[in-house]
C-alpha cells in the first residue's frame, strides 16, 4: 500500500478566435467572469510556490487574444492581461503544455491539417514563454488517436494527456495500474508516454468538491496500489461556475485547492502536488496500452464516438466540407504550379480556424462560423487557379 500519492492538476484554457472581443462588446460581465478566471489563478498561488503545482494548457487563439496590444487596452480596467501573461511564465508553479493552434479535434479533422496545428501553436507558445520546447501535450478535447504518435515525436513531446475510459492494456495491470501509471503507447516504430485523466474525479474538480471529500476519495481509489500513484485531473479552468465564480466560499482555488496547498505544506496529508515531468524523472512508465480513439466527456455525454460533434447531419456535412476543402488547399499547395502564396496563407489560415472545436461542439449552433471560413478559403484558393491559369 502506497502512503505517497501524487497528484497532477492540468486545465485547459482556450477561447474561440474573435470570442472574447465579441463578449465585450455584447455579454459584458460573462467577459469579465472569463479574464477573472483566468487572473485568478496566478494571483491565488502567490506564496505557495513551494507547493502548488499546475500544468496549464493555452490554446493558440487564446494567446493570439491575449497578446493583441488592442485588447490588453481595452480590458486594462478588468484584469492586466500583460502581467497576467509574466506572471504564467513562472516555472515553479506552472508547467505549459502544448496543443493545437485553432484547438480542433485532432481525430475529426484533416491529417494532413495536423501538423501546422502543432507547429503553429508551438511557435505563439515559445514566443509567449520564452521557452523552446514543451514537454506535454493537450490534445484538445482530449481528442486523441493513435495515429497522432509519430507527430507528436517527431515535434519532442515527452507525453500525452489521455483519457482513463480509453485505455487497453496490451499486458496484464490491475485496474489501479491503468488508472494511476503512466504508460507507454506505440504506433510503428513511434512511442509516446500516456498520461491517464481519471475520469470520474476530474468531473468532481469541474463540478465542484472539498477538500476531506477529495482526499477520502482520492485515498480509497488508490489504497490498493503497490506503488507511487499518479492521480491526474483535468478540466476546463475558466468555464463554469465553480473556476468563475468571484465569492470565495464557492471558487475552486480559495475554497478548495488553498486548503489542500495547507495541508500538503503542513505534511497533514499523504497527497502531494506535482509536476508530471518530475513524477516521471522519479517513477518513469510502466507498461505498453491502446488507446482508443475518443474524447473526454462533457456535460451531457461521453466522448465516445464524437456525438458531440457529429450527432447531426449539419455537423457532418460540416466536417466533410472541411476535409474537402482542406485536401483541395493541400493539392493546390503540392502542385509544381506557380501560385499566389499570399493567398494560399489567406486561405490555410482560414481552414485551419474553421477546424475549432467550438464550431461543431453546440450542435449546429456556430457551424455557420466554420462555413464563413470555408467560403473566404475556397475563394481564395479558386483565384489561385485562375491567376495560373490566366498567366
Amino acid at each position: 500500500m502506497s502512503t505517497l500519492i501524487n497528484h497532477a492538476l492540468v486545465l485547459n484554457l482556450h477561447q474561440p478566435s474573435g470570442n472574447l472581443e465579441y463578449l465585450l462588446e455584447n455579454q459584458q460581465w460573462e467577459a469579465k467572469e472569463i479574464l477573472w478566471a483566468m487572473d485568478r489563478i496566478p494571483r491565488s498561488l502567490w506564496g505557495y510556490e513551494d507547493i502548488a503545482r499546475v500544468h496549464l494548457s493555452l490554446s493558440g487563439t487564446l494567446l493570439e487574444t491575449l497578446i493583441n496590444p488592442d485588447f490588453q487596452e481595452k480590458v486594462y480596467g478588468i484584469t492586466k492581461v500583460g502581467d497576467l501573461l509574466w506572471f504564467l511564465q513562472n516555472t515553479n508553479l506552472f508547467h505549459i503544455l502544448g496543443t493545437g493552434y485553432y484547438h480542433p479535434v485532432f481525430p475529426l479533422t484533416p491529417e494532413n491539417d495536423w501538423k501546422e496545428q502543432c507547429t503553429r501553436w508551438l511557435g505563439i507558445g515559445k514566443h509567449v514563454f520564452w521557452r523552446t520546447s514543451f514537454s506535454g501535450f493537450w490534445p484538445p478535447e482530449m481528442g486523441f488517436c493513435m495515429e497522432m504518435i509519430p507527430l507528436l515525436k517527431s515535434l519532442g513531446y515527452r507525453y500525452v494527456l489521455v483519457d482513463s475510459k480509453y485505455i487497453e492494456p496490451l499486458e496484464k495491470m490491475s485496474w489501479e495500474e491503468i488508472h494511476y501509471q503512466p504508460h507507454f503507447a506505440k504506433y510503428g516504430s513511434d512511442e509516446i508516454i500516456v498520461i491517464v485523466r481519471d475520469r470520474e474525479l476530474s468531473d468532481a474538480q469541474e463540478a465542484g468538491m472539498d477538500w476531506g471529500w477529495f482526499s477520502y476519495e482520492v485515498n480509497q481509489r488508490t489504497k490498493f496500489c503497490n506503488f507511487v500513484p499518479l492521480v491526474t485531473t483535468c478540466t476546463d479552468g475558466e468555464n463554469g461556475g465553480w473556476f468563475r465564480n468571484t465569492n470565495e466560499k464557492s471558487n475552486f482555488w480559495q475554497y478548495f485547492y488553498k486548503e489542500f496547498m495547507n495541508k500538503a505544506r503542513a505534511g497533514l496529508c499523504n497527497i502531494k502536488p506535482v509536476f508530471i515531468d518530475n513524477y516521471l524523472d522519479t517513477h518513469g512508465a510502466h507498461g505498453y496500452v491502446n488507446v482508443k480513439t475518443g474524447a473526454w466527456n462533457t456535460g451531457w455525454h461521453h466522448g465516445e464516438g464524437f456525438i458531440q460533434w457529429t450527432g447531426s447531419q449539419g455537423q457532418k456535412n460540416t466536417l466533410d466540407r472541411i476535409k474537402k476543402v482542406s485536401d483541395k488547399f493541400h493539392q493546390l499547395s503540392d502542385s509544381n504550379n506557380k501560385i499566389d502564396k499570399n493567398d494560399l496563407e489567406e486561405a490555410y489560415w482560414r481552414i485551419l480556424r474553421s477546424e475549432t472545436s467550438c464550431n461543431v461542439f453546440w450542435g449546429e449552433a456556430w457551424v455557420h462560423r466554420c462555413h464563413q471560413d470555408l467560403d473566404l478559403a475556397e475563394e481564395l484558393i479558386d483565384s489561385a487557379i485562375h491567376n495560373v491559369s490566366i498567366s
